[in-house]
Order: C-alpha cells, then structure tokens, then sequence
C-alpha cells in the first residue's frame, strides 16, 4: 500500500531567522522615517507606527505570517525581560512614590476604569454601525468563532 500524504494541510515555509529579523528591523527603519513626519504636538513613537506597519504588512499579505512567527514568538517570551529596565527605573524614584504613591495609585485605577469604559462604547459604536450600516447582525461569539 502506498503512503499517502496529508494533502489538506498546506504545507508552511519558515523564513530562515536572519531573515525575519531583517524584516522586523526594516519595518522599524520605515517607521523611524515616518516618525519625524509627525508633528511636535502630536508624536508618535516609532514602535507604534512599526506595529500598525507591520500590521498592515500581514493584513494586505504582503508579508506572510510564516515569515515573522518564530522570531515574533520569540521577541513576546522576551517582554519580561526587555521591561526589566522599567522596573529598575522606578527604584530610582522611590522618593517620589512614597511622597505621591497613594495619588499614583488613584490615576492609574481611574485611567484603567476609564479606558476599559471608552473601549467598551466604542466597541459597542462599532457594532452599532455594522448593524445599521451593513444590515448584518455581530456579536463578540461570531467574531471569535471566525478566527
């Protein structure tokens, strides 16, 4: 009896990892040109100008996402580390926390409250559009189930 191969799975090419780290930096080079294009009053970091690139990239499959996987897997296990620096940071600042912690404190539970609340209406907006604009009935089950 002949093999037979699984012919419903495509087969996927991992782009070798220089290559995808050649891809990460020259998205980041991109954005780091679009960066200064800005103005003063409004700055956009060129991290987020790279993930919206990058997004964008993966979105119109002009990048595959075969191509940036492993080396995207391994730049999020590395999150911890790369905030590590942030944390020391803070140490340096102790006096500031004790002498202002409790108001810290209080803006940072008051800025999650309110961008949890503007994310949840502004979903709820979206839906509401898609619902009139489009006629078609949305809700988070069929989202999710479609990915």
């Amino acid at each position: 009896m002949a093999d037979k191969t699984n012919t419903t799975q495509a087969e996927t090419k991992d782009a070798p990892i220089l290559i995808q780290m050649g891809i990460f930096a020259g998205v980041l080079f991109v954005s780091s040109l679009i960066s200064p294009l800005f103005p003063p009053t409004f700055p956009v970091p060129t991290p987020v100008i790279g993930l919206v690139l990058l997004y964008l990239l993966l979105m119109f499959h002009i990048i595959k996402v075969e191509w940036v996987d492993k080396f995207a897997t391994f730049m999020i296990g590395m999150i911890a580390f790369l905030f590590v620096p942030s944390g020391i940071q803070l140490t340096a600042s102790l006096d500031i926390m004790k002498a202002q912690g409790v108001q810290l404190i209080v803006a940072i539970i008051i800025s999650t409250v309110v961008l949890l609340v503007v994310i949840a209406y502004t979903t709820s907006f979206f839906i509401w559009i898609r619902k009139t604009v489009f006629h078609g009935d949305i809700s988070v089950s069929e989202t999710v189930d479609k990915k």
